[in-house]
């Protein structure tokens, strides 16, 4: 999956604890029911201060954010990780911050966040699921094992034409008609750049995973999955999959959104999460 690192988001010093046998980042802001954001590959919590985090405060949540395994000042866990590394991260993160959070994710951090609702439904009072798959299929295979094997091989790509690349995957159509727009998220994902550290390498080892959907049926917390309609890397067919695996789940899909939607779009996700949340 493609990294993104941030827009105009200001860094903020989080701390850093002993937990679930690593050394673990994370920042709290605001007052009320926790909710806790995981992040996707190669991504840190920040991201989500640019639209969610200031959505969810004002909402009247108290909101924890963490940088996963493999994303510094977390340890990198260079020598590989599992999904079940990072549910035993985030359910420790819950029960040092009190106990019982909703819990949201995006693309791998949704993956995190199912597997967390069906292991853990004691920590997990409400879950929501954006940009995830039960499931791969052959063209995300092959678009992770590329990923890996360019890493792998040594080979960076230049980094205008990898920019390219990245908004072709992760934006909608809607985003790159807009010619002023598109060239901020151009210059983001060009100062990026292809080359990623060992810690997103061995996170991007999870992008391949066996068909989950059948123990999906056993989730019991109350689950909203959000597609996003022009999402090429996780397709929102994978996401409604999800859906009618976990029972009684909510589906919803938001126009003009690819993988990087909740960015894209933050009025109509937000919207969707404060309703959820709060109802």
């Amino acid at each position: 999956m493609a990294v993104v690192r941030g827009r105009s988001v200001t860094s903020r010093a989080m701390p850093v604890v002993a937990l679930n046998g690593i050394n673990l980042s994370y920042q709290v802001e605001g007052d009320g029911d926790l909710v806790v954001l995981v992040m996707g590959t190669g991504s840190p919590g920040r991201v989500w201060h640019a639209h969610q985090v200031p959505a969810l405060r004002k909402a009247g949540f108290r909101v924890a954010t963490v940088d996963n395994r493999g994303i510094p000042p977390t340890d990198e866990c260079a020598s590989g990780m599992v999904i079940e590394d990072l549910v035993g991260d985030v359910a420790a993160l819950i029960s040092e911050l009190g106990g019982r959070a909703h819990v949201v994710g995006t693309s791998m951090g949704a993956r995190v966040t199912q597997e967390l609702a069906l292991a853990r439904p004691d920590l997990v009072s409400k879950a929501v699921m954006l940009a995830t798959a039960g499931r791969n299929d052959a063209v995300q295979n092959a678009l992770s094992q590329g990923e890996r094997a360019l890493h792998d091989q040594g080979i960076t790509l230049p980094p205008r034409y990898y920019a390219a690349v990245n908004a072709v995957l992760n934006l909608s159509p809607a985003t790159l008609r807009d010619q002023v727009g598109v060239r901020d998220w151009l210059d983001v994902f060009e100062y990026t750049g292809s080359a990623v550290s060992k810690g997103v390498r061995a996170q991007m080892e999870m992008n391949e995973f066996d068909n989950r959907l059948a123990a999906y049926r056993a989730i019991s917390v109350p689950c909203l999955v959000v597609g996003f309609a022009d999402d090429r890397v996780l397709p929102p067919h994978l996401a409604r999959e999800v859906a009618d695996a976990i029972p009684g789940a909510r589906y919803e899909e938001v126009a003009d959104a690819g993988h990087f939607g909740f960015l894209e779009q933050p009025a109509a996700v937000n919207r969707l999460l404060v309703d959820f949340l709060k109802g």
